[in-house]
């Protein structure tokens, strides 16, 4: 027979591991709506996510693409130079959002639009979300503002 002290040891360290595993539960649980990750237009066609699921896309406004709706939707394409997706948002757009800028949606995927719920746009001339930079740098599309011999061939060779 275990002493009384023992037996209280390993109920107390029970109790501590059910806690533990009941609060990581209530962590995930709390949290399974805020985790949202991020995607660019070319990796939104080749995996298509599902309706329920919500995440981030990223690129450059397409220009020309804005079409201003009925009250406040918009529907705009978003695109990192290898694949253009529309997009849709009923709500008021940021003042820096506009034509060949970088944005950030939030939002879900449904039958072949994106769907925003939330956009946010650069704040300043040079900055961009740094999920936009690389995605653009996959497409081989982004210029580095920074870059004295930005836009430019490389000289030849001989």
């Amino acid at each position: 027979m275990m002493p009384l002290r023992k037996k209280r040891r390993i109920q107390i360290i029970a109790v501590m591991a059910a806690a533990l595993v009941l609060s990581t539960a209530l962590i995930g649980y709390a949290m399974r709506d805020g985790i949202a990750f991020f995607r660019s237009p070319s990796q939104v066609l080749a995996d298509p996510p599902p309706p329920t699921e919500l995440f981030r896309i990223g690129g450059l406004v397409e220009a020309g693409s804005i079409v201003r709706g009925e009250g406040e939707t918009i529907r705009f394409n978003v695109t990192d130079g290898g694949a253009t997706i529309p997009v849709t948002y009923t709500g008021i757009l940021p003042d820096l959002f506009a034509e060949d800028q970088g944005m950030v949606g939030q939002g879900r995927y449904v039958d072949g639009v994106f769907v925003a719920t939330e956009i946010l746009a650069k704040h300043d001339e040079t900055y961009m979300p740094a999920e936009v930079i690389d995605a653009l740098k996959e497409q081989g599309v982004y210029v580095d503002p920074d870059d004295p011999d930005a836009g430019h061939a490389a000289p030849a060779t001989n």
